[in-house]
């Protein structure tokens, strides 16, 4: 970490586009104090499905955007960021960051687990990233991977109860339901918001992991650990490099209240 970093520096998180802003929630909520930045690529928009050559670039310009920003943790809230490009970029980065894979394999480690589930978008599921991190640290763990890709829109479209989601939630997760699984990880930010539909698709027995939560519980630790808790009043800055037709409207949804100011930066 640089000599110059100081308690009262923000921390920094990053998306492809405004899913990240689920994660914010969860920092806001357990770290009140601390003052974030948001960087969403909104220009680019979705990362899942570019070449990890593409995600790796895009990635790199996203951190370079927050380091100007002095900040003293950066989260890469996008999972296909945080599967294919952080282990090209983790030794470029001068400040700790906390990818979206380890958080879910933390959690599972929580509990005895003997099957699990993993739906994320193309890029995260392709990369093989959760099955190899999770392999590392579970012996003899079944785990089964799936797709959703329209999961991410539905969630935009604030479709994330009623009859619609229920039917997509079921075509997807049908895939599940004879694995005999005991956990799902949720692999992609948007997913948190159809927590209803997933948990009614799935049923009562089947834990839901949402890594976004345990991200906070993983800043909290490295903030204490490395002396840097803030003891001021937390504010956020969002900033994105489009700003999308009804935004306001979708970014309530993620983050659980208004948003007050946008600031508009190219990511060219």
């Amino acid at each position: 970490m640089r000599e110059h970093t100081h308690y009262s520096n923000p921390i920094g998180v990053f998306d492809s586009g405004i899913g990240g802003l689920t994660v914010v929630k969860e920092i806001s909520k357990k770290l009140p104090n601390e003052s974030i930045v948001y960087f969403g690529d909104t220009a680019r928009v979705p990362y899942g499905t570019k070449s990890t050559g593409t995600i790796i670039r895009f990635a790199r310009e996203d951190i370079d955007f927050l380091l100007k920003n002095n900040v003293k943790i950066i989260v890469s809230a996008c999972f296909s960021v945080s599967s294919n490009a952080l282990p090209y970029l983790r030794n470029e980065i001068e400040v700790p960051i906390i990818d979206m894979i380890s958080p879910g394999v933390r959690a599972i480690k929580k509990k005895i687990y003997k099957k699990i589930g993993v739906i994320g978008t193309e890029a995260t599921i392709e990369s093989g990233t959760f099955e190899r991190e999770l392999k590392k640290s579970i012996k003899n763990l079944e785990i089964y991977s799936k797709t959703c890709p329209l999961f991410v829109p539905l969630a935009e479209e604030g479709w994330t109860t009623g009859e619609v989601p229920l039917k997509v939630s079921e075509k997807y997760l049908s895939f599940f339901l004879d694995k005999g699984i005991e956990a799902l990880i949720l692999g992609c930010t948007h997913y948190p918001l159809l927590y209803s539909v997933i948990r009614k698709t799935l049923g009562e027995k089947v834990d839901i992991i949402e890594p976004g939560k345990e991200v906070a519980l993983i800043i909290k630790d490295l903030l204490q650990n490395k002396n840097l808790e803030s003891d001021t009043g937390g504010n956020l800055k969002i900033f994105l490099s489009d700003i999308p037709r009804n935004f306001n409207k979708i970014a309530k949804k993620f983050l659980g209240k208004e948003i007050k100011e946008v600031n508009l930066v190219s990511s060219e």
